[in-house]
C-alpha cells in the first residue's frame, strides 16, 4: 500500500515537471554548440599549438594544466553566481543568453595565433585560452544547471539527458570527422581559423535557441530556492559531505582524462604510428559507434535497468578496447576494432553523466537540507576540467619527454613509445578506475524514495 502511494506521488511529479520533446530538442541543440567548442579545443588545440603554431610540446602541456586548473576555480565561482541569480528568465537561462556571442568570438581568437615571435605566441596562447575558459564556463555551467532545473522527475531527466547525449554525439562526430579534413583542405593556420569561425557562429545561434525555447521549473517548486540564499560555506560543507557527489566528481576527473587522451592523442597516433592522419576521422566515428547504436534502445533500457547499471556494464566492456589494441599496435585494422570496443566506455559520459550529477543535488537536499544546483554542477564540472587539463598536460609532457618534434615526418622511437602510452597503456588503467567508481555509485536505488520524501516536505 505504501509502495503504491509513493509510486503515485512519483508519477504525478514526473508528469508535472517533465518538459515536452520540442523543449528538450531545443535544449539539445544548445548542447550541440557547447560541445562543438569543447571538442574542437579538447581534440585539436594541442596539435594546433605544436604542429601549426610551432609551440613546444612541453610548454603546451604546462599551459593545458595551468589553464584547466584555473578553469576549475572559475567553475566554483560561476556555480555560486548561478545559484544567486534572480531574474524574470530564471537563474541559468540569462547566462546562456548573455555569453553565447562572447564564446563564439573567443573560440575564433583561440585558433588565430599570430606570428609575433615565439614568446609572443606563448603569451597570446595563455591569454586567449584563459579568456576562452572564463567565457566557456559562463555558458557551460548554466547549461548543465538548466538540465536539473527543467525537470526533477528521474525518467524525464534521463530522457532529457539522452537528448543532450544525441546532440553531444553529433557535435563531437562533426568536429572529429570534418575538422581535420577541412583545415587540411584550406591549409595552414587559415584552415584552423576557418573551422573555429564556423564553430563560433554555431554556438552563438544555438545558445539563443536554447534560451528562447526552454523553461526553468524546479526552482519554482522549491521554497528554499526562492526564499533563501545559501551561504557559500554552508553549500560547500554540504557538497563535500555528499558521498555520491564525491564519487561522481572523481569519476569526472578519470573519465575526462581518458576522453582527453583518446581525442587529443589520437591524431598523433594515426599520423606517426599508423602513418596516415586521415584515419583520425574514422577513429572519431568508431569511438561513438557504440553510443549511436545504443541510443535506439537507451530510453527503454534506462526504464528497466537504471542509469548506473547500464553505465557499469558498458564501462566493463570498454576495458577490453586497449587489450585488443595491444595485439598489434601498428595494425590500423586492430587499432580501429579496439577503438570501437573502447567506445563503450564513453556511453556513460555522453548519455548519463549530467543526469547523475543533478541527481546528487536531490540527494544533498534530502540528506542535508541544502539545495545548490549551480554549485553541484560547477563543482562536478571542476572535475571534468581537471581531467581534461590533466589529459592535455600528459600529452604535452610525455611527448616532450620522448623527444617529440612537431611538424616532422618521422618521430624518434622514444617519441613513438610515448604516443603508444598515451593511446593504449594509460587509457587502459583509467578505464579500470572509471569502472570501479561507477560500481561505487549506487544512488539510483535510493532516488525514487528520496524524491517522494522531498515532495512530501514541500
Amino acid at each position: 500500500m505504501l509502495a503504491e502511494k509513493k509510486q503515485q506521488v512519483y508519477s504525478s511529479t514526473s508528469r508535472v515537471e517533465t518538459p515536452g520533446h520540442k523543449e528538450m530538442l531545443n535544449y539539445g541543440l544548445g548542447f550541440f554548440g557547447v560541445i562543438l567548442v569543447w571538442t574542437l579545443v579538447g581534440t585539436f588545440l594541442t596539435f594546433y599549438y605544436t604542429d601549426v603554431a610551432g609551440i613546444a610540446a612541453g610548454v603546451v602541456g604546462t599551459l593545458m594544466l595551468v589553464a584547466r586548473l584555473f578553469d576549475g576555480v572559475t567553475d566554483i565561482g560561476m556555480g555560486t553566481l548561478v545559484d544567486r541569480t534572480k531574474s524574470k528568465h530564471g537563474k541559468a537561462r540569462p547566462w546562456i543568453l548573455w555569453m553565447g556571442i562572447p564564446l563564439g568570438i573567443t573560440t575564433i581568437l583561440l585558433f588565430s595565433v599570430p606570428d609575433i615571435g615565439y614568446t609572443g605566441k606563448i603569451v597570446y596562447a595563455y591569454v586567449t585560452y584563459i579568456l576562452l575558459i572564463i567565457v566557456y564556463t559562463a555558458v557551460s555551467i548554466p547549461f548543465k544547471t538548466l538540465l536539473g532545473l527543467m525537470t526533477q522527475a528521474p525518467y524525464g531527466r534521463s530522457v532529457l539527458n539522452i537528448y543532450t547525449g544525441v546532440f553531444t554525439m553529433l557535435s563531437t562526430l562533426t568536429i572529429m570527422i570534418f575538422a581535420q579534413p577541412v583545415a587540411s583542405a584550406i591549409g595552414g593556420k587559415a584552415g584552423w581559423t576557418t573551422v573555429a569561425v564556423i564553430s563560433g557562429v554555431i554556438i552563438m545561434i544555438t545558445s539563443y535557441l536554447t534560451f528562447r525555447s526552454t523553461k526553468e521549473r524546479v526552482s519554482a517548486a522549491s521554497n528554499q530556492t526562492n526564499n533563501q540564499v545559501i551561504p557559500l560555506k554552508t553549500g560547500l560543507k554540504a557538497l563535500f559531505n555528499n558521498k555520491y557527489w564525491r564519487i561522481i566528481t572523481l569519476y569526472c576527473v578519470i573519465a575526462y582524462t581518458l576522453n582527453a587522451l583518446l581525442a587529443g592523442a589520437g591524431l598523433y597516433y594515426t599520423t606517426y604510428i599508423l602513418g596516415n592522419a586521415a584515419y583520425f576521422s574514422l577513429v572519431g566515428l568508431l569511438l561513438f559507434l557504440p553510443t549511436i547504436i545504443c541510443f535506439f534502445f537507451m530510453a527503454k533500457l534506462v526504464g528497466k535497468f537504471g542509469k548506473r547499471n547500464i553505465a557499469l556494464i558498458v564501462s566493463i566492456i570498454g576495458i577490453l578496447g586497449p587489450i585488443v589494441k595491444l595485439m598489434d599496435p601498428s595494425s590500423a585494422t586492430i587499432f580501429l576494432i579496439g577503438t570501437a570496443i573502447q567506445g563503450f566506455g564513453l556511453i556513460p559520459i555522453i548519455v548519463f553523466l549530467y543526469a547523475m550529477i543533478n541527481d546528487t543535488a536531490e540527494y544533498g537536499e534530502w540528506k542535508y537540507g541544502v539545495r545548490t544546483e549551480g554549485l553541484v554542477n560547477s563543482a562536478a564540472s571542476f572535475g571534468m576540467k581537471v581531467g581534461a587539463g590533466l589529459g592535455g598536460a600528459l600529452i604535452g609532457w610525455l611527448l616532450a619527454f620522448g623527444g617529440y618534434v612537431g611538424g616532422i615526418e618521422e618521430q624518434s622511437e622514444s617519441a613513438k613509445t610515448m604516443i603508444l602510452s598515451l593511446n593504449i597503456y594509460i587509457p587502459f588503467a583509467l578505464a579500470i578506475l572509471q569502472t570501479v567508481l561507477m560500481w561505487m555509485y549506487k544512488l539510483d536505488k535510493q532516488y525514487p524514495q528520496i524524491l517522494v520524501e522531498l515532495n512530501q516536505r514541500r
